[in-house]
């Protein structure tokens, strides 16, 4: 079982942590640029923004996160080194049932990321020519399908 638990403000480090560290393996086209310019932006503006949930190891460190604000999962991220142990789709699951998400917005060209909430009963609804930052890369708009 994943222990999963609302998120402090002393993780905030450890959150940032793990984004950069999930960006980093999954997002290649963004440029060191942009990762150093979001850093600041998660950690004081992202992620007080949403209801965050953290996912600990039998260590009680931070192995994921998601954050969902108006029933959107605006955030779940991965340590890369936990990925493929179901992290994800607990949080994701937690995201839906306990939060009552069903909507979020997927970078395009993630397509792991794409395939994986596919796969989890999302559907694509839209899709933007730009992320949240007015840059060049695409966000699919995805909504759970109906059972």
């Amino acid at each position: 079982m994943y222990d999963i638990q609302p998120a402090l403000t002393t993780d905030h480090d450890r959150i940032t942590v793990v984004w950069e560290a999930s960006v980093r393996a999954t997002h290649g086209l963004l440029p060191e640029a942009a990762i150093h310019a979001l850093r600041p932006l998660i950690r004081e503006q992202y992620l007080p923004a949403v209801t965050l949930r953290v996912c600990k190891d039998a260590d009680g460190v931070i192995q994921g996160f998601v954050g969902v604000a108006d029933d959107r999962i605006e955030m779940l991220f991965i340590e890369p080194r936990a990925r493929g142990t179901g992290i994800g789709k607990a949080l994701l699951r937690h995201a839906i049932e306990v939060l009552g998400a069903d909507a979020l917005d997927v970078n395009e060209q993630n397509h792991q990321a794409v395939g994986f909430y596919q796969h989890q009963g999302f559907v694509v609804t839209g899709r933007s020519p730009l992320d949240g930052q007015g840059q060049p890369y695409p966000l699919l708009h995805m909504r759970l399908a109906p059972h």
